[in-house]
């Protein structure tokens, strides 16, 4: 408990030293698509993201994606990067070192979580936080078995609970689930598993202790209508008062009455795959973590975006277009919250 103590004071001092807001922090996702190292992984199908490979994946591309994401992350909280991002769809640990070490982001003392996961074609989700004002106090890889097709290789599920100066944690649940690939439908039993697994896990953190501050976040390939998220993990809206009682909550739902906004266009349609639901205690005020206005962002600017010459009006700017590469950034936009913790004599 002192070492608890003392960590949480010198997290405490190094903010105010640094000139940081000590009670503003801000926790990101962002599908940065297909961010695979060059070199070739023998235990996956990663051979199309190699020099050699279809994409003709070289070191110059990979470093020219870095910098593209570590732009966007500087960016998104006027400058000051995120304190906690989790990702989807790197490759493994040395990406994530690549931004820790040798990118744009590498002052701000970023650290990282990641365990490599079955998927064949070795894309994992993973965590980036800085390590001067977060503590990681617990990780842990959440294997997912489908009971109905074992045979499938699935990305695992990351969870971490991160702590925060004021001694408060947080457990967060990183996420990419199946993809429509293949038929919607066909699909939906690996989603709604997916959704059933964290569900089982969250439904025990708050049966132990119902004030938990959780934080669901992730690319889910799903809607917020749709079974998975609306029936099974049960987020509801946070401005529906018939939804006042349950134990999470939706923050993408502001989202639903604006047009030609979300995380991810199909054709011409812009929805939120990429969302972030949350525990009633981080809406209500009652814990010393809270998320500023009970809203989600999502961050466009405008180098991220292109004109859709098909669709009209605008569509990300990814990396490939097709088989063709173009340069850009992702083929989602990344969202973000901002939280404001409180202090014993605040």
């Amino acid at each position: 408990m002192k070492k608890q103590l003392l960590f949480c004071l010198l997290l405490f001092l190094i903010c105010k030293l640094s000139g940081q807001d000590s009670t503003a922090y801000v926790i990101a996702f962002y599908n940065v698509e297909n961010l695979f190292n060059p070199s070739d992984d023998s235990l996956t199908n990663d051979d199309a993201f190699t020099p050699i490979g279809l994409n003709h994946w070289t070191f110059k591309k990979y470093l020219r994606k870095i910098n593209n994401i570590s732009k966007v992350l500087l960016a998104m909280n006027e400058w000051s990067p995120p304190d906690i991002i989790g990702v989807a769809e790197i490759e493994d640990r040395t990406v994530l070192n690549r931004f820790c070490y040798d990118s744009p982001l590498k002052k701000y003392n970023y650290r990282c979580v990641h365990y490599d996961s079955p998927d064949r074609r070795g894309v994992d989700v993973g965590l980036l936080y800085r390590s001067d004002r977060i503590r990681i106090r617990h990780s842990e890889p959440v294997p997912v078995v489908f009971p109905f097709d074992t045979a499938t290789r699935n990305r695992d599920i990351l969870y971490v609970v991160a702590q925060f100066p004021n001694g408060d944690s947080i457990h967060l649940f990183i996420n990419h689930w199946t993809s429509r690939y293949g038929g919607f439908a066909p699909t939906i039993p690996k989603r709604n598993y997916y959704a059933t697994v964290v569900k089982t896990k969250t439904d025990s953190i708050l049966q132990t202790n119902p004030s938990a501050n959780i934080l669901i976040t992730g690319d889910f390939n799903d809607y917020l209508s749709d079974e998975s998220i609306h029936d099974i993990l049960q987020a509801g809206n946070p401005d529906d008062r018939a939804d006042r009682n349950c134990h999470l909550f939706n923050l993408m739902y502001r989202f639903l009455k604006m047009q030609n906004i979300g995380t991810h266009k199909h054709e011409d349609f812009w929805g939120c795959l990429d969302q972030f639901m949350v525990s009633a205690p981080l809406l209500s005020g009652q814990n010393r973590i809270a998320i500023i206005a009970g809203e989600a962002h999502i961050f466009k600017a405008e180098f991220m975006v292109e004109p859709d010459e098909k669709y009209g009006g605008y569509k990300v700017y990814r990396t490939f277009l097709g088989p063709r590469y173009i340069g850009g950034y992702a083929d989602h936009l990344p969202i973000f919250v901002k939280l404001r913790l409180k202090y014993d004599d605040s």
